[in-house]
């Protein structure tokens, strides 16, 4: 069996030994791995697989989903808004709703497509500067107007946490805001704490390098 396939399916065992009620997607972020590094998983069976650059994903990907259309591609990087209106036409998902202008890009784009996309809110949960995402007191109402306003099809929140040895705490802090607003789906944890994050109801993993090896 490839070394790719046998990283995945031990990963999977371990999902299926932990105490979690819910259906768990592991999303294979795939940036920066050429394609035929990825056909063994492909070929497998595995659909779910993360890109976090625009063009990247669509050099890679747009011809083999013309010919397999089970392949959901996944949005897991900052999307800036002049890229937006190209991601709704590669993306099956996207992780990093982080504002109202992509919000508004997004929605327009999706209609002209005749397209349904799913959508996670990017939260900003540990309040830091340098990063993307939605304060959580903005949360509720930046939600209210892509569900109401945009009819945006929001599937919970998504958060990268401060790399400040206290993950649990934003993970606890992030699902309990999640639940709160009745989400059944969180979109948390990467190779190095997909098991945590399976403790705090996780149902999409993102991981990376764990399948696929270290990026050179």
């Amino acid at each position: 069996m490839n070394i790719i396939v046998e990283r995945f399916n031990k990963i999977k065992s371990i999902i299926d030994k932990s105490n979690t009620k819910n259906k768990v997607n592991i999303v294979a972020v795939s940036k920066t791995f050429a394609l035929d590094h990825l056909m063994p998983l492909i070929n497998y069976g595995h659909t779910h697989f993360g890109e976090n650059k625009v063009q990247e994903a669509d050099t890679k990907w747009r011809e083999i989903k013309k010919t397999n259309n089970e392949i959901k591609l996944h949005m897991v990087g900052k999307l800036q808004s002049n890229k937006a209106k190209k991601a709704a036409e590669i993306f099956d998902y996207i992780h990093s709703l982080d504002n109202q202008k992509l919000a508004d890009i997004l929605s327009k784009s999706q209609r002209n497509l005749n397209k349904s996309i799913n959508y996670f809110i990017q939260v900003n949960v540990g309040n830091e500067q340098q990063k993307s995402g939605i304060p959580i007191n903005e949360v509720d109402g930046f939600y209210s107007y892509c569900r109401d306003e945009k009819k945006m099809n929001i599937l919970g929140l998504m958060s990268l946490p401060p790399n400040d040895g206290n993950t649990e705490k934003y993970f606890k802090v992030l699902s309990e805001l999640n639940l709160s607003l009745g989400f059944k789906d969180l979109s948390m944890g990467m190779s190095s704490d997909y098991m945590l994050a399976l403790n705090y109801e996780a149902t999409y993993l993102r991981i990376g390098s764990s399948i696929f090896g270290e990026r050179s």
